[in-house]
C-alpha cells in the first residue's frame, strides 16, 4: 500500500553561512511546494544534507515540515545516513 499517491519532492535543507539551517527559507520552500499541488515532501538527507545535520537539526526540520504541512502534505524523512556528531 502507497504512503501517498502523486508527486514527492526531495526538497534541499537551506543553510545560513554559519552552517545552521535556515529555517525561515525552509518553511518558505515548503509553503511554495503546499501551492503548487506537490503531495509529499522528502526532509533530511534526499538531497546529501543528512550526514551534516546534527541529531537536534535533523528532529527540528522534520518538526518544521510537519508543522508547515498541517495535513495538507504527506512529510517523508530519509533516515539512511547517520547525523554529525555533536
Amino acid at each position: 500500500m502507497a504512503i501517498f499517491k502523486g508527486a514527492g519532492v526531495a526538497i534541499v535543507t537551506p543553510m545560513n553561512e554559519d552552517g545552521s539551517v535556515n529555517y525561515e527559507k525552509f518553511g518558505e520552500l515548503i509553503e511554495f511546494q503546499i501551492a503548487n499541488g506537490t503531495d509529499a515532501i522528502i526532509v533530511c538527507g534526499t538531497t546529501g544534507e543528512s550526514s551534516t545535520l546534527t541529531h537536534e537539526e535533523h528532529l527540528d526540520t522534520i518538526d518544521g515540515s510537519a508543522a508547515e504541512g498541517d495535513d495538507e502534505i504527506a512529510p517523508e524523512v530519509d533516515v539512511d545516513d547517520e547525523p554529525e556528531e555533536e
